[in-house]
């Protein structure tokens, strides 16, 4: 058995730098060259609105409810 009490504390350190760069060049590369970051903030943009278009009296309250909560972002 071996007394932990005794042994030297151990530092540990490691450079996550070299993985952050790997990270982001796969995203890059899953994205491709022709991904247009204002066009795509558009399309979530037009598909919010649309997801919450035509909401009956119910989903408004409860909508609302949400946006008022700070849940939803408030659209308005």
């Amino acid at each position: 058995m071996v007394d932990v009490s005794r042994q030297p504390d151990i530092c540990f350190a490691y450079d996550m730098t070299i993985d952050e760069i790997r990270r982001r060049r796969a995203v890059l590369e899953a994205i491709g060259e022709d991904w247009d970051p204002v066009q795509a903030m558009a399309e979530e943009d037009a598909a919010s609105r649309m997801l919450y278009s035509d909401l009956d009296d119910e989903q408004q309250r409860i909508f609302d409810e949400l946006v008022r909560a700070g849940v939803l972002p408030d659209r308005s």
